[in-house]
C-alpha cells in the first residue's frame, strides 16, 4: 500500500460541564484529525496496471534483484526534492519517476513522467526508459513516441565513451539527474546535434527562443492531460503540485504572452531574470496562450488552487506605440491642420 496518506483518529478531551460547545445534531463527540504527509520522494505501491512496460515481465535472476534493491536504497537516500520515484510490490523490475521542471527553463513547474524497466541482465545493459509524451515532442531528446535519446541509456552514441552506460558504475539515479540537467535545460534547441551553442543576436538564438515558446506551450498542454488522467500512484502529487503552483503558472502565461518576460525567465514574486527589454512574442504563441490559459484556469481552480485576483481569460498588456508610430501620427495631424488652415 502507498504511504501517501495516513489518517489518525484522536478524540479531543470532553469539554467541561459548563461549556456551551455541545455537538450539533447528527454530529459526534469526537473529531478526526486527518494528517496528509508530504508526498515521499521514494515509496512502494501496488498498482502497476498503467505502466508502459507492464507486459514486459521477465524472470529476474537473484543477482539482478539484489542490484535493483541497491538502486532502491540509493534512490531513497539521495533523490532531490524535484524528483519522485515509485517502485512496485509485485514488479521489482519496474519504476516510475516524475521530474519537476526547473526554474530558468521553459519546463518550469511542469511534471515529466518516465516509466522505467530493468532488463533481466541489469546492469550489464542499461534500463529502458519511456517518456509519457501524450503524443508531443517537447524536447529534441524526448520523442512523441516516448523514446528518450540519451547517451547514458545507449540510445545515443555520444561523443565520449565515458558518457555511455557503465555496468560497474552507472545507476538509475544518474539517469534521472542527467535527464533533469542535460535534457530539460534552459536552451533545449541546442540539444540537437550540430546546432552549436547559444550566441546572442544570431539566427540560432532566435530559433532557440521560438523553440522555448513551443516547449512551454506543450508543457501547458501536458499539464491538462496529467490533471485529467494522472499516472497511478501519483494522483496526490499531481493534484497537490498544480494546486500549489497553478497561480504562478497562470501568471507566467500572461507575462510571456504579453512580452514582459522571455519564456523561461518568469519568477513568481521576484523581478524577472534574463534580458531586461520586452521580448518579441510570436502571434502563434499568443494564440496558443489565449486558448490554453482559460483551460488551465478551470483545471487549477477545480483542484483548489488559489486564483483570487486572476481573470478567467487571458488579457494581454497593450504595447506602447513606438517612437516611429508617434512621429507618423504627429506628421499626419500636422498635414491635416495645414490643409484646412488650422493652427
Amino acid at each position: 500500500m502507498s504511504r501517501n496518506k495516513r489518517r489518525r483518529t484522536a478524540p479531543f478531551a470532553p469539554p467541561p460541564p459548563s461549556s456551551s460547545s455541545a455537538a450539533p445534531p447528527g454530529g459526534t463527540t469526537s473529531s478526526e484529525i486527518e494528517e496528509i504527509e508530504p508526498f515521499p520522494r521514494f515509496d512502494v505501491v501496488s498498482d502497476d496496471s498503467d505502466h508502459f512496460y507492464g507486459s514486459a515481465s521477465l524472470p529476474i535472476p537473484a543477482p539482478t534483484q539484489k542490484k535493483i534493491m541497491q538502486e532502491w536504497k540509493l534512490l531513497e537516500q539521495h533523490l532531490p526534492e524535484s524528483i519522485t520515484v515509485r517502485a512496485y510490490e509485485r514488479r521489482v523490475d519496474l519504476l516510475r519517476a516524475v521530474i519537476i521542471g526547473a526554474a530558468a527553463t521553459p519546463y518550469h513547474d511542469g511534471l515529466y513522467f518516465f516509466d522505467i524497466f530493468f532488463p533481466s541482465n541489469y546492469p550489464a545493459q542499461p534500463p529502458l526508459v519511456h517518456y509519457r509524451s501524450f503524443g508531443y515532442r517537447i524536447n529534441p531528446n524526448l520523442y512523441a513516441t516516448g523514446t528518450v535519446c540519451l547517451s547514458l541509456l545507449n540510445t545515443w552514441s555520444g561523443s565520449r565513451e565515458s558518457e555511455r552506460w557503465n555496468p560497474k558504475g552507472s545507476t538509475i539515479l544518474q539517469v534521472l539527474l542527467s535527464i533533469q540537467s542535460l535534457v530539460l535545460n534552459e536552451r533545449p534547441y541546442f540539444n540537437e546535434p550540430g546546432y552549436g551553442a547559444f550566441v546572442p543576436g544570431t539566427s540560432g538564438a532566435k530559433k532557440s527562443f521560438a523553440y522555448n515558446e513551443d516547449a512551454f506551450v506543450i508543457s501547458c498542454k501536458s499539464m491538462l492531460h496529467l490533471l485529467a488522467s494522472p499516472p497511478r500512484g501519483f494522483e496526490v502529487l499531481v493534484t497537490g503540485h498544480f494546486r500549489d503552483r497553478g497561480r504562478a503558472i497562470l501568471r507566467a502565461c500572461k507575462a510571456y504572452a504579453s512580452g514582459r518576460v522571455r519564456v523561461g525567465y518568469f519568477r513568481d514574486g521576484a523581478p524577472p531574470q534574463g534580458p531586461p527589454s520586452r521580448a518579441a512574442v510570436s502571434h502563434k504563441f499568443k494564440k496558443s496562450m489565449k486558448s490554453l490559459y482559460p483551460q488551465l484556469f478551470k483545471a487549477f481552480s477545480k483542484e483548489g488552487a488559489s486564483l483570487a485576483g486572476l481573470r478567467e481569460k487571458l488579457s494581454l498588456d497593450r504595447p506602447a506605440p513606438s517612437l516611429g508610430n508617434k512621429c507618423l501620427v504627429v506628421n499626419v495631424v500636422g498635414r491635416v491642420k495645414k490643409f484646412f488652415g488650422l493652427k
